[in-house]
C-alpha cells in the first residue's frame, strides 16, 4: 500500500475503537469492524435508495492491519453499482490513531443492499435513482 493512497468514497461512518470491542491482547475484534461497514453501507444506501435497506452480501474481505483501542476509525463508502432492487457498495475503513494522524487503511469489502417496503418485501430503487448511476457508469 502506498503512502499516497487515499481514503476514495463518501465519509459515511466515523467511530472510536474502546476496549469492549478488543480481544485479550488489545486488537479490536474483526467482527466490530465488520458491523461497523455495515452499519456505514446502511447509511449510504438507504440515503441513495430513499428508504430501507437490508444487507444481503458481503463479499471478500482482508484486514490489513490491527486496531487498537483509542483508534479513530472511519468508513467511506462508494456505490459499484444499482441495480432494480439492490446495489453494491464498496467499503473502505482507514484508522487514525491517537499518537500520528496519518490514515491507514484496514479493510475493505463490497457488500450489497436490498431495497425493502415498510412491509420487508424487495422495493424497486427509484429509476431517477438508476438514471444518476447508470450516467455515472454505475448502473
Amino acid at each position: 500500500m502506498l503512502d499516497t493512497e487515499q481514503p476514495q468514497g463518501t465519509l459515511s461512518l466515523q467511530t472510536i475503537a474502546m476496549p469492549a470491542d478488543t480481544n485479550w491482547s488489545g486488537d479490536v475484534f474483526g467482527g466490530w469492524l465488520v458491523s461497523q461497514m455495515d452499519l456505514a453501507g446502511a447509511i449510504h444506501s438507504e440515503r441513495i435508495s430513499n428508504g430501507r435497506c437490508a444487507t444481503i452480501s458481503i463479499h471478500e474481505m482482508t484486514f490489513l492491519v490491527p486496531v487498537k483501542v483509542g483508534d479513530v476509525i472511519s468508513c467511506y463508502t462508494d456505490t459499484l453499482r444499482i441495480g432494480n432492487t439492490s446495489m453494491q457498495v464498496h467499503i473502505e475503513v482507514w484508522s487514525t490513531t491517537p499518537h500520528r494522524e496519518v490514515s491507514t487503511k484496514v479493510t475493505e469489502g463490497t457488500f450489497t443492499f436490498v431495497a425493502l417496503d415498510k412491509d420487508g418485501r424487495k422495493r424497486p430503487i427509484p429509476d431517477e435513482i438508476k438514471k444518476v448511476y447508470a450516467d455515472k457508469g454505475k448502473a
